[in-house]
């Protein structure tokens, strides 16, 4: 493999904040990043050389992209297959198209998964109504969750009956979809690996996650979790990350069930929310390692210095557009702020989060929590 040095350009597809955040680390370490999002005032283009505005699905931009870079990357999974290709045509995209197209398909991913023999929750493909009804006969409730599109709990449903799953089939868009089992859940961790081209892998350490109606509404690294079920997850997402051949960033986030039993849940190939306290708790953070393993160059150090906890901040909190007062929050020792550049809030719209360390994960956790709590949110 050739290792892509400092100097050269990274092409991003996305211009969210996972790419404005990818582009700076980027820049620190002297690389020129262009970025391709449909959104003009993207979070992304402030930081980045050259924005091209298109379509995800625009494969002419995507090779445009391409042809002025020397590897290309990802900050969303929804990028459409005609893109990736034609990017691929100019440059490496990493992580590859054919990887792409099994996680950016809930059904595709979870057969997948079940194929090489990976732990996943009991679940039925869902391709009409009846299916549907089959699934809650044979499971009980279920969250039906399309194949395609929505994150943050969207594009999902709970189902409870089978009289339910008409509604729920149509709030679905009568799509292509899965019926996963409900399940009795102790807690969320998540995982997050990087693997350079040349074989290179490392994993962090696992991630607590905590979500309110399906939304991450904080995380804190590293999980207070028992060393022996860390070790276990960090097995689990380095051996779909080795048989993917994954090249990048992999993001698995895994249920632990009430019996201490492991599941994967879903596939992120980028930078994930849960790993944004990776900034503040390891040498070497999720961005950054995004760019040395895109440049096969040698992967960072991800032990814990110190633990770091985040809180999400959603556009609920902007009123009238105008931005919380975070001068309280920044009061607080070892407090930091980190917002994404969006112009416009929205509720439900994550537009930032708070940081915070501490000698432990509860007490890093805890002083992110009472940060947010003096701009108004309370979790």
């Amino acid at each position: 493999m050739t290792v892509i040095r400092p100097g050269a350009t990274i092409g991003i597809l996305g211009g969210g904040q996972l790419g404005r955040m990818t582009a700076q680390a980027a820049r620190t370490m002297g690389f020129s990043v262009q970025a391709l999002d449909p959104d003009p005032e993207c979070p992304a283009r402030p930081v980045v050389d050259r924005l091209i505005t298109a379509a995800f699905d625009d494969a002419a931009a995507a090779a445009e992209l391409a042809r002025g870079c020397q590897v290309v990357t990802l900050e969303i999974e929804q990028i459409g297959a005609a893109g990736l290709e034609a990017a691929l045509h100019f440059a490496p995209v990493r992580p590859a198209p054919a990887i792409i197209a099994h996680i950016q398909h809930r059904g595709r991913q979870k057969a997948w998964l079940t194929q090489h023999g990976f732990p996943v929750g009991d679940y039925r493909d869902v391709r009409s109504p009846a299916d549907m009804e089959q699934a809650i006969r044979d499971l009980g409730p279920c969250f039906v969750k399309s194949c395609h599109g929505g994150y943050d709990g969207r594009s999902q449903v709970r189902v409870h009956a089978v009289e339910a799953c008409a509604d729920a089939w149509r709030a679905l868009g009568e799509r292509h979809a899965v019926a996963e089992r409900a399940l009795d859940l102790a807690m969320e961790i998540s995982v997050l690996v990087a693997r350079r081209p040349s074989g290179q892998t490392v994993a962090y350490p696992p991630a607590l996650n905590h979500h309110t109606n399906q939304v991450l509404a904080w995380s804190v690294l590293p999980a207070p979790i028992p060393g022996d079920l860390a070790a276990r997850a960090q097995d689990i997402a380095l051996g779909i990350a080795r048989a993917m051949n994954i090249e990048g960033l992999l993001a698995v986030e895994l249920f632990v069930t009430g019996n201490g039993q492991l599941l994967v849940n879903e596939l992120a190939p980028r930078p994930h929310n849960s790993y944004h306290a990776s900034e503040r708790a390891c040498p070497t953070s999720q961005f950054e390692q995004l760019v040395r393993a895109v440049c096969d160059l040698p992967l960072g150090d991800v032990r814990i210095v110190e633990p770091a906890a985040i809180v999400n901040l959603f556009g609920d909190l902007w009123q009238g557009g105008q931005p919380p007062d975070f001068t309280p929050a920044l009061e607080l020792p070892g407090v930091r702020l980190h917002l994404y550049g969006k112009k416009t809030a929205r509720p439900g719209r994550k537009m930032g989060h708070l940081s915070a360390t501490g000698p432990t994960p509860e007490t890093a956790l805890s002083n992110a929590r009472a940060a947010a709590a003096r701009v108004g949110l309370v979790i």
